[in-house]
């Protein structure tokens, strides 16, 4: 455990995965824990995406398609996301938002059960799932005749039954960043004869995920959090290659049948026709720009392979997080602070969440500190409390920013100064 300030200079020192912080533009005078939220600026995207703005766009104009590449870049970029997550090459689509992939992902695996299981009518998730994971569902449901059945987290394999079609879940929550055995889950789930779709927003890149070692079914994630990707990167689907396989054998279709998703786009058919494998996933033209920031975001990735790649990065998550909260309670104790993330690494993301009536208002405190974190409201109907969350990418997150955080922490509770009015005037953004 590290006892001083000099120990987590130190380990800053020795630490093997220190060059990776060099790849990316952080402020002076500013320790940013809110990765899970949105990824920091890659050093490369500024230059990638004016290269691709003035020569690609400006110059090359709509020959960039063939000349640049454009038309190859989805599949190209999906191809290193599936590093990190376990899937194949060709396995992984990206573009459109998480939520426009979640619907897809959804949809195929209600049609796949309405085929195969007509009398399962239920859609399975947890109850503190993310709100968009869930409003979504609410949709795929009523379109599909099913009931979405909210439990918590700790009664989802009691309620996987013969009544479930599908399982839907977010494989690192949110709020508490307590992460679910996705591949226990899903071995639980099939033994149900459901079938699951998992949300990677907050594991891919942060924590290995092996979707075809679990023998997941769909999966979905977004590319602005732990990817680096941007401000509203575009997302990726996955679907296992048997459900692929399946439905080119039986004609299955994904609802949103946007014209990239075509066998042949470029003939102009009247008739749709599907691709085929994660073809038929594509929707619309995929946004140029944006995809080349997501593949800066994830070249660092590369870079951090030669260095221990998932696995050392996971190892260093862990050491922070577990850095961070021990500092937090030692410092903080008696300031009506309460963790609310899971202390057993197993269980637990890249994040570390404190749950405190006055939250918003701390954190808002810290932010003008030069420590940006984030808050999300709890809820008295669902009884979810305040939290202040704390991400920690081990790309560029040292072990000295986790330790000074904490004790800018402990200031701003010790000295009151969160009670100040404007700390409390709500931004549209929290």
């Amino acid at each position: 455990m590290t006892a001083s300030r000099e120990e987590a200079l130190a380990r800053d020192a020795a630490d093997p995965l220190r060059s990776l912080r060099d790849e990316f533009e952080l402020p002076e005078g500013v320790i940013y824990l809110d990765g899970n939220s949105l990824g920091a600026l890659p050093r490369r995207t500024a230059a990638r995406v004016a290269t691709t703005i003035e020569g690609e766009w400006g110059r090359g104009l709509i020959r960039s398609w063939n000349t640049a590449c454009w038309i190859d870049l989805a599949q190209a970029i999906g191809d290193c996301i599936g590093t990190l997550v376990g899937a194949a090459p060709g396995e992984i689509s990206v573009g459109d938002s998480t939520s426009v992939n979640l619907f897809k992902a959804l949809s195929a695996a209600s049609g796949l059960q309405k085929s195969d299981a007509p009398s399962r009518t239920t859609l399975l998730s947890e109850r503190s799932n993310f709100p968009t994971d869930l409003y979504i569902a609410e949709s795929v449901a009523a379109a599909a005749g099913l009931k979405l059945r909210l439990v918590d987290a700790g009664d989802l394999a009691d309620h996987l039954n013969h009544d479930v079609a599908v399982l839907m879940l977010t494989h690192v929550n949110y709020r508490s960043g307590r992460m679910h055995d996705l591949a226990d889950l899903t071995r639980i789930a099939h033994a149900a004869g459901a079938l699951t779709v998992w949300d990677l927003a907050h594991s891919a890149g942060a924590v290995p995920v092996d979707l075809l070692g679990a023998e997941a079914d769909f999966a979905v994630g977004c590319g602005y959090k732990y990817l680096n990707g941007g401000p509203g990167a575009p997302a990726f689907v996955w679907a296992h290659p048997r459900h692929t396989a399946r439905m080119d054998r039986e004609g299955l279709r994904q609802p949103l049948s946007g014209w990239l998703g075509h066998a042949a786009p470029f003939d102009f058919v009247p008739v749709y026709r599907p691709a085929s494998g994660i073809g038929r996933f594509v929707c619309g033209t995929p946004p140029i720009v944006a995809m080349k920031a997501l593949q800066c975001g994830l070249e660092v990735f590369a870079a951090a392979n030669a260095l221990g790649g998932m696995t050392a990065l996971r190892a260093k998550s862990l050491a922070l997080t577990d850095l961070f909260i021990a500092r937090v309670e030692s410092i903080c104790a008696g300031q009506g602070l309460e963790l609310t993330t899971p202390r057993d690494p197993a269980l637990r993301g890249s994040q570390a969440s404190f749950a405190h009536a006055d939250g918003y208002a701390i954190m808002q405190a810290l932010i003008e500190r030069g420590v940006i974190g984030d808050f999300r409201a709890g809820h008295a109907e669902t009884g979810e409390q305040n939290l202040m969350r704390f991400g920690f990418t081990p790309l560029y997150t040292r072990y000295i920013d986790a330790w000074d955080a904490a004790d800018i922490l402990a200031e701003v509770l010790g000295s009151g100064a969160w009670r100040e009015p404007r700390f409390h005037r709500r931004a549209a953004v929290t």
